[in-house]
């Protein structure tokens, strides 16, 4: 009955790509030379140092964000990662999920705020966040090849796609959990909604606002084996590798790379949005505002007036 039936939604897509492609190749080159440019530059600050160098940097972040714990395994982590002759994959895809986590909170946190202070805009950006969470991860990278033609650009835009959501999402809701009390009085005190969102809503939605930061990085890096397929190099390059050879030793090489880079990076950003922060950073400023507050006075002996003989012989004569 309903076989003659189709919805050419296929030729509709693949003409409106066509589309794109013809009248905005300029944009997308434009886009590609920034990613690019700014993918060049963070790569070749983590690859061409001397490996013990940036371990010694990225175990210092550890140790002022997380104390010295941290900072010991973040050196036996990134020691693993050297021995096993992983560095440079894992330093071009530390350079990865970096480009792709600050453009995806470059358009996560500004909608989420929009979000949440506009109630139709909320509405409207629901369902497109539910259509890019439940898209398979493999799907975007066809269109990404497509605008982008293969290499890390089309990688990292696929990234952004498939991390940006639950970014939107957790600022959304951060906000939307401020007290609506402390919003008021504020109001009340004469505050813009401008100076509202930067010193009271941003504040005390920070640790919701953080939590989405950690999950679009952990998205993004978990993308890396995808991004590989199409050109982005990295750690997903030898697992890639390791799966047409089914090379098990490879594949554990890579894969427990991969894991030690997810600890460092979901251990940072944690404690970079804890409210209860115990780090050393967080222990000396404590110890300078304790240091600087007002004392009070401290009354010496010999400063206590003693009685006077009229106070003493209005005394006697009392009793």
């Amino acid at each position: 009955m309903f076989d003659d039936l189709r919805l050419p939604l296929g030729d509709w897509v693949e003409a409106g790509v066509d589309w794109i492609t013809a009248n905005l190749a300029i944009l997308f080159d434009f886009v590609k030379s920034v990613i690019t440019g700014i993918y060049d530059a963070i790569e070749y600050v983590l690859i061409e140092p001397p490996e013990l160098v940036l371990i010694l940097v990225l175990a210092a972040i550890a140790f002022l964000v997380r104390g010295w714990k941290m900072a010991l395994g973040t050196v036996i982590g990134l020691f693993v990662i050297v021995l096993v002759n992983q560095w440079d994959n894992a330093m071009a895809t530390l350079a990865l999920t970096i480009v792709a986590a600050f453009f995806a909170l470059l358009i996560a946190i500004p909608l989420g705020i929009w979000a949440a202070r506009n109630d139709t805009v909320s509405t409207i950006v629901r369902p497109v966040l539910d259509f890019l969470q439940t898209m398979p991860a493999f799907v975007y990278l066809i269109p990404a090849i497509i605008l982008f033609n293969v290499g890390v650009v089309p990688g990292i835009i696929a990234t952004i796609a498939f991390a940006m959501a639950p970014g939107v999402r957790l600022t959304e809701l951060g906000i939307r959990g401020v007290n609506r009390e402390i919003v008021e009085a504020g109001s009340a005190f004469g505050a813009s909604p401008g100076r509202i969102l930067r010193q009271i809503q941003l504040p005390l939605a920070l640790p919701t606002i953080m939590t989405g930061v950690n999950q679009i990085i952990m998205l993004s890096l978990s993308m890396v084996v995808i991004a590989a397929m199409v050109g982005a190099g990295g750690l997903g390059q030898p697992i890639v590798q390791s799966l047409q050879r089914i090379d098990i030793g490879l594949g554990s090489e890579a894969g427990l790379s991969v894991v030690i880079l997810a600890i460092f990076l979901d251990r940072v950003t944690n404690a970079l949005g804890s409210l209860q922060d115990h780090s050393p950073v967080a222990k000396l400023r404590a110890r300078r505002a304790a240091a600087d507050a007002p004392r009070p006075a401290v009354v010496e002996p010999d400063m206590v007036a003693s009685p006077t003989a009229e106070t003493e012989a209005a005394a006697a004569g009392g009793r």
